[in-house]
């Protein structure tokens, strides 16, 4: 847009979503933040009215009104806004009324600035915290049950042979086969800590060889969708981890609709976005969506945590891990889910802060 050639370039850089609009209500630029907030492209939305890009609360419009009018600045907590594509959102918002002198045409100045993700970054922090302090709990743990299993299975294994009459020997193989299942549950947990091997990826490769391995599994069964962007650039990142991550999302959904069912891989970019409290020009999001029964509510809060699973049978690590390697490249994993909708949203950075 013309508004922003020099005199607001600036703008891009911020956090907040900001726009500029005219005395006729006209779109006259949008910063990144605003485009991701609204979902549009300030380049598709030039010249346009405001209102077809999203609907005003009463307040706003007011506001709006006043500031052209009267060259009145405003400042609102909790406004309402809607989106073109149905979406609600809650937001606190500054208008501030422009000099003539700073750019020809352009009136007021709108910052937005969602109340949402306030929130989500506070909860972030605190799970994070929360979480890093589980893994080191679930590390030690492990570490002290793995070494004396090794020492029962062993003994277990001599009993076996001293023991003369071979109908007791039954007995024997339940204490070395269970023994063997806790080792291996305790080497998963232990798992996740291993060194990154980092190297240029392309997520697509990654996302098809996903795709791939459930379609081997489910033969038949299950559908697996791809909605790629197709320009993403590759990133930095360990190829088996981030293939484990999603893996083991996309599973856990196939699991959950008992192997039939439709999967939806989608992948978008996302510009001047704070990932785990630090900030980044560009970035990749990753959803896997499926149309399975949802998560349980009583386990959402909890679904990251080691040995929580929705599923009889499931171990409740597959979570854990994912989210794990998804930290180890500084990205963030989060879900929504109700029933015949389940999205899990993994946010990658691409660009250095």
């Amino acid at each position: 847009m013309d508004a922003s050639s020099q005199t607001f370039a600036g703008l891009d850089l911020l956090a907040s979503a900001v726009l500029l609009i005219d005395d006729g209500q006209l779109l006259r630029y949008l910063n990144p933040a605003a485009e991701n907030l609204l979902a549009v492209s300030s380049r598709s939305v030039a010249g346009k009215a405001l209102s077809s890009v999203c609907t005003c609360s009463a307040i706003l419009r007011s506001a709006l009104d006043n500031g052209l009018a009267n060259n009145w600045g405003y400042t609102g907590q909790n406004i309402e806004l809607t989106r073109s594509d149905g979406q609600v959102l809650h937001l606190n918002c500054t208008v501030t009324p422009l000099r003539p002198e700073i750019a020809a045409g352009v009136r007021l100045l709108l910052e937005f600035q969602p109340i949402e993700h306030h929130l989500a970054a506070t909860r972030e922090e605190r799970l994070i915290e929360q979480q890093q302090a589980n893994r080191e709990l679930i590390r030690n743990l492990a570490h002290e049950i793995k070494n004396p299993l090794g020492g029962i299975r062993g003994a277990a294994q001599l009993l076996e042979h001293e023991l003369a009459n071979p109908s007791l020997k039954e007995y024997t193989q339940v204490i070395i086969k269970e023994a063997d299942r806790l080792q291996d549950l305790m080497q998963r947990l232990l798992t996740p800590h291993r060194a990154m091997l980092p190297a240029t990826v392309n997520i697509h490769e990654i996302l098809e060889r996903v795709r791939s391995l459930l379609t081997a599994e489910f033969p038949g069964s299950l559908v697996m969708r791809r909605d790629y962007d197709t320009s993403l650039p590759e990133l930095v990142g360990d190829r088996e981890q981030l293939i484990q991550a999603v893996l083991n999302i996309a599973r856990n959904a196939a699991q959950a609709m008992g192997g039939t069912g439709e999967i939806t891989m989608r992948t978008r970019s996302l510009r001047q976005v704070t990932l785990a409290k630090k900030r980044y020009r560009l970035a990749m999001e990753i959803k896997v969506i499926d149309n399975g029964p949802g998560i349980p509510e009583e386990i959402r809060e909890r679904m990251f945590y080691p040995l929580v699973s929705g599923r009889d049978g499931g171990n409740g690590l597959g979570l854990t891990i994912a989210q794990n390697f998804v930290q180890h490249h500084h990205g963030t994993i989060d879900c929504t889910s109700r029933p015949g909708m389940t999205v899990f949203i993994l946010r990658l950075p691409v660009e250095q802060a």
